[in-house]
């Protein structure tokens, strides 16, 4: 059993400061389209072709304006979570999301990853569950070196975690990912850095800029 968490309960403050310095009208980046459907929706549409059997999506800030949006796809495997507090940090989203998890796997991403393949996610899936313990092991689509890794160093999401392990170090966290997966590794959980299938798939849609490349791409 896998459930995907996605995270999507960030304040979106470097895409509004790019838009206002455009003069663009604002809008959650989550929102922005991606020939012709919103990241949010592109994000989830990718995990759901995956090997996973639920869906847990975490909302907080603008969450009124991503839920409506999240509802039109009509899927059973799809939870939302809406954070009780929303100026919380990764950390304590990705926690409230992996709280509503069976004791089973979890493939971490953010809503901003429209960009990574169901492939990539399949591939860390599948290193996780044939590991001979998959409670002390993080599969991570890498950001440099591959293989088995020494340090965290530059890390983040997508990955794949039990969540027995995930609920043991997020627990009372008020920081953003890395920390989280520093102490990880720091304390002999084995990480295994899976190379990315294409440069896109590196990309968090943080800035205007992320957007208008993977808009490109996209179409």
């Amino acid at each position: 059993m896998v459930s995907a968490i996605i995270t999507a309960a960030g304040k979106n403050r470097r895409m509004l400061r790019d838009l206002k310095a455009k003069k663009i009208p604002l809008k959650n980046k989550l929102l922005l389209e991606l020939n012709g459907k919103p990241v949010i929706i592109r994000t989830i549409e990718n995990v759901l072709k995956a090997s996973v059997n639920r869906c847990i999506i975490v909302l907080g800030h603008y969450a009124e304006e991503i839920q409506p949006v999240i509802e039109e796809i009509h899927d059973d495997r799809i939870d939302i979570v809406i954070n009780p507090k929303f100026n919380v940090e990764l950390s304590q989203s990705l926690y409230n999301g992996v709280l509503k998890a069976e004791n089973e796997l979890c493939l971490c991403l953010a809503g901003d990853q429209p960009s990574v393949t169901t492939k990539t996610m399949n591939n860390l899936i599948k290193i996780a569950e044939e590991f001979d313990n998959p409670e002390n092991i993080v599969s991570i689509m890498a950001r440099g070196e591959t293989g088995f890794l020494k340090s965290a160093k530059g890390l983040g999401m997508p990955f794949v975690c039990h969540s027995k392990t995930l609920k043991k170090f997020l627990k009372n966290k008020k920081s953003n990912l890395n920390p989280v997966l520093t102490e990880m590794i720091n304390k002999g959980m084995i990480f295994y850095g899976l190379k990315p299938l294409n440069i896109l798939e590196l990309v968090n849609i943080n800035h205007y800029d992320d957007y208008l490349r993977v808009k490109k791409y996209e179409e």
